[in-house]
């Protein structure tokens, strides 16, 4: 028997809860891989997995979020993987449309892992998870498209989320010059030990203006906000640069002009991290263990325990979670 956070949803009221629960192998979804887990996270996804009405990701109760996680493989009918294999999962739909990460157990595809990276454990690439994952992808993307060093500060939006807050790690570390978007003035002293030389309130840069182009600014953008801010910042592109889109915390809709595109020949890049393909998972997480100053990972961290998800996944879900969740199954 282990432990798993189990989603149930009551047929009366329809709404779902979350608790601690013991389960057996029996249980487990038929998949390739059975893991020992051994860390997991929260991101804005998991908070909607976690809700009552499941945020309309989860396709069926009884149901265990958590769509990241790490640790070793126990049992494999899989060539790829064998027992005591260090492994990780993001994306796929875990923890959504199948049972994910917040457990002592799962079971999954094998072509759903990619083996730990050498240099980072598993609790590093859990600190790391789905957030950082994207962050990395998307920080690819903007060099892909030419972003260089020295050619001027690179904007990242929702900074102190789990997103933003790695992606300026990272910058930080590959000399980029990083100016951190934040709506809660007190988060300013920790951007700056990720490495942000400069700290832009949300209030500033989150109205629509009637000026589709405004002073080129940016040498490039990680934008996590979507909506009115990441279309002001459109308009504030430097010539030929580029915006890596991963989130929508400010909304779905884009109230921009084609202008930024045309006149400036701006760039806007589509990050998923879902669906990714195998080779571009492993370069992410490959340059995650080169890149991402682990010393700066860890000052993000914040522990948690599988009995502390429901809270957690409220919080986030109302912009409270500061960095990074490292959830310890076995605790």
């Amino acid at each position: 028997m282990f432990n798993a956070l189990v989603m149930e949803k009551d047929e009366e009221s329809g709404k779902a809860t979350g608790s601690v629960k013991q389960l057996g192998l029996e249980d487990l979804p038929e998949a390739d891989v059975t893991v020992a887990v051994e860390y997991s996270t929260v991101n804005y996804k998991d908070g909607l997995c976690l809700s009552s009405h499941g945020g309309g990701l989860v396709r069926k109760y009884p149901h265990v979020p958590g769509i990241d996680f790490a640790g070793t493989v126990e049992a494999s009918s899989d060539d790829r993987y064998k027992p005591g294999d260090k492994v990780v999962l993001t994306g796929w739909r875990v923890g959504e449309a199948h049972w994910g990460g917040y457990t002592q157990k799962a079971r999954v595809r094998a072509d759903w892992l990619v083996p730990l990276p050498g240099g980072l454990d598993t609790r590093q690439a859990m600190a790391v998870g789905t957030a950082g994952f994207t962050a990395m992808l998307a920080v690819m993307a903007l060099e892909d498209h030419g972003l260089e060093a020295g050619h001027g500060p690179v904007l990242v939006t929702g900074a102190a989320g789990g997103v933003g807050s790695v992606a300026t790690a990272i910058l930080a570390g590959l000399g980029y010059e990083v100016a951190g978007v934040t709506g809660r003035p007190e988060t300013a002293d920790y951007l700056k030990s990720l490495g942000a030389t400069q700290i832009v309130a949300r209030e500033d840069i989150n109205e629509t203006t009637k000026r589709p182009l405004e002073s080129e600014t940016w040498a490039g953008c990680v934008d996590a906000v979507g909506g009115a801010m990441l279309a002001r910042v459109l308009g504030q592109m430097k010539y030929g640069a580029s915006v890596a889109a991963v989130g929508l915390a400010g909304g779905a809709g884009l109230p921009a002009t084609v202008i930024p595109f045309l006149l400036r020949g701006v760039n806007l890049l589509g990050i998923d991290s879902v669906m990714q393909p195998y080779d571009s998972r492993l370069r992410a997480w490959q340059r995650i263990a080169s890149d991402l100053p682990m010393d700066k990972l860890e000052a993000m961290v914040q522990p948690a325990t599988l009995s502390d998800l429901p809270q957690l996944g409220a919080d986030i879900l109302n912009g409270q979670v500061k960095g990074r969740v490292v959830v310890d199954v076995n605790a």
